[in-house]
């Protein structure tokens, strides 16, 4: 757990292990999010048979499970530059969630956020809610 500066407040998450219990393997991710990278950039059409997406979640669904990615890898692999993408790809959420707040799911929102560190805890919150959720926007 961290603590937020300045709010007393208390940022928990689940621990990596249950935040991801339901995560595909990660080779299978990486071309997840790929391929919801290339439908976001234009590169690939989505394939017709697939119903119509809300822009605004589909962009944070991709954004979330790309910062989930990289928390798993930098988990794995904790150097320097695994570390680095897990933060910048947090603090990538983090910053679309304040815009966007009707889209956060868990508990703590991400204006609670000040901590570096906390980012990562916020991913795999979000992470966690998503998946209980039933994964929206996918």
């Amino acid at each position: 757990m961290n603590v937020a500066p300045n709010s007393g407040e208390r940022i928990s998450a689940p621990p990596p292990h249950e935040a991801y219990a339901n995560a595909p393997d990660l080779r299978r991710e990486i071309h997840h999010v790929l391929a919801l990278g290339a439908e976001r950039d234009g590169r690939q059409a989505r394939p017709v048979t697939d119903l119509p997406v809300d822009a605004k979640a589909a962009e944070r669904t991709w954004r979330l499970r790309r910062a989930a990615l990289m928390d798993r890898m930098a988990l794995d692999d904790p150097g320097p530059g695994p570390v680095a993408a897990a933060a910048e790809t947090a603090e990538r959420l983090v910053l679309l969630d304040r815009r966007h707040p009707d889209l956060v799911a868990g508990p703590h929102h991400p204006e609670a956020i000040t901590l570096g560190p906390s980012r990562r805890l916020y991913v795999r919150q979000e992470y966690a809610a998503w998946t209980a959720a039933g994964r929206p926007g996918t």
